[in-house]
């Protein structure tokens, strides 16, 4: 009887004890939510979470702290939270509002293809909900319209890069074309060589003229007092008449061989006959 007893007041003292933290609990969500209202949503996650260290399998805390974030656009913890709120309730009504909510938390991170699913899973659990079939429709339009883009992307460097590949052949066959424009060394040595020869045939030339200058007297030069075909006659040796002297001596034959034949016409002409006799 007494070990009855015992046993009854202990299940009084436990059931009351949990009534006061149930109490507790229903307490703490309900000051969150008036924060929450106020949009003091720092606050509010405090108080979801006091309510949540009391009850961990508390649903509605979950969700409401996942609220709190969203509002602070955590929207990462803010998941989590959904996550955690979906997977630990067993209410279907629980289940589509945490999908829901996820679906928002991606479509602000533009998860678009996370939000489709997010959001298809809220309907499984209430095809009902025009809000959420709504969100669904937009998720899978702006899905398809980023999966266009990418490809328009993709396309437009994948032409890109055919582009820079063509330049750049481009620019080797350039360079390619350059190279066998360009002499070799050895066409370059040898045209070197070939004008070097040249030059020296011509210095060689050159040489070979002023030297044939210096010995044929006869080819006329400048007109600064050097000879011009006209040699000049060697000086007299000792003992022979100068050709100046030679010439004055014919000169003066002439002229008396003159006179004398003048003497002698001039006794003709006079019938007078005349012996000529030269005087040398």
């Amino acid at each position: 009887m007494r070990t009855y007893l015992i046993f009854v007041i202990g299940f009084l003292l436990a059931s009351s004890q949990l009534l006061a933290q149930g109490e507790k609990e229903i307490n703490l969500i309900a000051d969150g939510n008036k924060g929450y209202q106020n949009e003091a949503y720092i606050e509010a996650e405090v108080d979801y979470r006091k309510a949540l260290s009391i009850n961990s399998a508390n649903t509605k805390a979950q969700h409401n702290i996942g609220n709190a974030l969203y509002r602070t656009k955590d929207f990462d913890q803010a998941n989590q939270r959904y996550f955690q709120t979906q997977k630990n309730s067993l209410n279907k009504s629980e289940k589509h509002l945490a999908f829901h909510n996820m679906g928002n938390g991606f479509m602000q991170q533009k998860m678009y293809e996370k939000a489709v699913e997010a959001y298809k899973n809220a309907l499984r659990n209430n095809p009902t909900d025009d809000e959420t079939r709504y969100n669904y429709a937009l998720a899978k339009e702006l899905l398809e319209k980023e999966k266009q883009e990418k490809e328009e992307n993709q396309d437009q460097q994948d032409q890109n890069d055919q582009n820079d590949q063509q330049d750049q052949q481009d620019n080797q066959d350039d360079k390619e074309g350059d190279q066998k424009e360009k002499p070799s060394e050895d066409g370059e040595e040898g045209d070197e060589k070939e004008n070097k020869d040249d030059q020296e045939n011509k210095d060689k030339d050159e040489k070979e003229n002023k030297d044939k200058e210096k010995e044929d007297p006869k080819k006329p030069k400048d007109d600064k007092g050097k000879n011009k075909d006209q040699k000049k006659p060697p000086p007299p040796r000792p003992g022979q008449i100068s050709p100046e002297q030679v010439k004055s001596l014919l000169e003066a034959m002439n002229q008396q061989e003159k006179n004398v034949q003048d003497k002698v016409n001039a006794e003709k002409a006079k019938g007078v006959p005349v012996k000529t006799k030269k005087d040398w």
